[in-house]
């Protein structure tokens, strides 16, 4: 099984001004593809279209929010059908909101962000026997890199009694499809609650594994 994991949102606390003017994000939203080897070529299908219908070359990377209205009508049909007809491809989504957080948590962020990967996948990953985990490095998720794999390690042999192996494969998303996909699909849910755009998440609500946290 492939797991492929992206984010939108930041995790810096500073509330007193707008997001991206000098203020950090309201939430934050941790999205996964969990897709078996043998389809993990599906959702690269969807993204090139993408890239083909811009005529725009793969070498550079099409990120979630530049995507056009159009694009993202376009993404989420073609996506809710791919599910439909390959049950056994999960999108779980996560989002916290962070005023929320209190202030002993936000001293080590690392250990809500690795929290929330828990929270949103292990139950779902935790029968199969080798899991492939492909995030982005250059994202917020660098810093816990090793922390995370080893806590999420930790947490499907001791506590779910799992005998699931991870195998952590780090990857930019300039390189991989199917993180730029899981790109779009973190950015469409992260922007209803960001940004109070409701309209292409009420299109893929259904199609999501969704959890919250500190809501």
């Amino acid at each position: 099984m492939n797991l492929f994991l992206d984010e939108s949102g930041d995790l810096g606390w500073k509330f007193d001004k707008p997001y991206q003017f000098g203020g950090s994000s309201r939430y934050l939203t941790i999205a996964t593809l969990i897709i078996p080897k043998t389809l993990s070529h599906l959702p690269k299908r969807i993204v090139k279209k993408i890239y083909s219908k811009r005529k725009q070359s793969t070498s550079l990377e099409i990120k979630g929010n530049t995507l056009s209205d159009k694009e993202k009508d376009y993404f989420i049909k073609k996506t809710i059908a791919l599910l439909k007809k390959q049950p056994s491809i999960q999108l779980s989504v996560i989002t916290v909101r962070k005023e929320n957080v209190r202030e002993h948590i936000r001293s080590d962020a690392n250990k809500l962000y690795n929290y929330m990967v828990n929270f949103a996948i292990l139950d779902k990953i935790s029968t199969y026997p080798i899991v492939n985990f492909t995030p982005d490095p250059r994202t917020i998720k660098i810093a816990s890199g090793n922390s995370l794999i080893d806590y999420l390690q930790t947490k499907l042999w001791f506590e779910l009694n799992s005998a699931t192996k991870l195998i952590y494969n780090p990857m930019e998303s300039g390189k991989s499809l199917n993180l730029q996909f899981i790109d779009f699909i973190s950015h469409i849910i992260w922007k209803k609650y960001e940004h109070k755009e409701h309209k292409f998440y009420g299109q893929i609500k259904l199609s999501v594994s969704e959890k919250h946290l500190f809501f």
